[in-house]
């Protein structure tokens, strides 16, 4: 019977604390070579376990290199996972997936790009910090089915109303989704900004992108 992935994350998480990368990678192929899904990983293993390092951050039990050293290491986790993941039948759909002007917490939205794509929905993923003049024009040339934006810190909130109003006066019609814990902090933007709200699990992502580009999940 595989390991439980509460154990796969304690591991996990350990190897990140000691920035122990190929102790992590190891622990990570062994999972998934034990029976455990690329999605369950991602979820259960390398986003929980990033929480917790958030929280131990918080907490000051980390220090901000220690953060940062943790974070590197789910990033290349996160490109195993994503190369080890069946290949999708794609549905024809593209999402522009981007952190909003002076965000630099990218891990969250990687992992959403991960998942959509993994779903079969075709996937501009943008990084940390993209400029709102230049994803504009980036998106005037893609001409996505959905932009998806995500912000961690609540004082980038202001990066996200400005990144709203900007496509939506340049690409009057162009849907927008957007995630992060500044806006679970602050839930009632969703309203205000009239975007859809992107939850933390793959499931509920996938689901509301479904929703809102075909009509409700396959």
């Amino acid at each position: 019977m595989p390991e439980t992935l509460t154990v796969v994350r304690a591991q996990y998480l350990q190897a990140q604390v000691t920035g122990d990368r190929r102790a992590a990678l190891r622990i990570v192929r062994e999972a998934l070579g034990r029976g455990h899904s690329v999605r369950a990983l991602q979820q259960d293993v390398i986003q929980a376990a990033q929480r917790e390092i958030g929280r131990l951050w918080q907490e000051n039990r980390l220090s901000v290199a220690h953060e940062h050293m943790a974070t590197a290491i789910s990033h290349m986790a996160l490109v195993y996972l994503f190369e080890q993941a069946p290949a999708p039948r794609a549905n024809g759909r593209t999402i522009v997936v981007a952190c909003v002007e002076g965000e630099m917490h990218e891990l969250p939205a990687r992992l959403v790009a991960d998942y959509l794509e993994i779903d079969g929905f075709g996937v501009v993923y943008l990084g940390a910090n993209v400029p709102t003049e230049s994803l504009c024009r980036l998106l005037a040339e893609r001409r996505p089915d959905l932009l998806a934006l995500s912000v961690t810190m609540s004082f980038n909130v202001a990066g996200l109303r400005a990144a709203v109003a900007a496509v939506r006066e340049r690409l009057s019609g162009l849907k927008i989704a957007a995630g992060g814990h500044a806006l679970a902090w602050a839930p009632e933007l969703v309203e205000q900004l009239g975007v859809l709200f992107v939850g933390a699990a793959p499931g509920d992502i996938v689901t509301g992108m479904q929703r809102q580009l075909l009509g409700g999940p396959r």
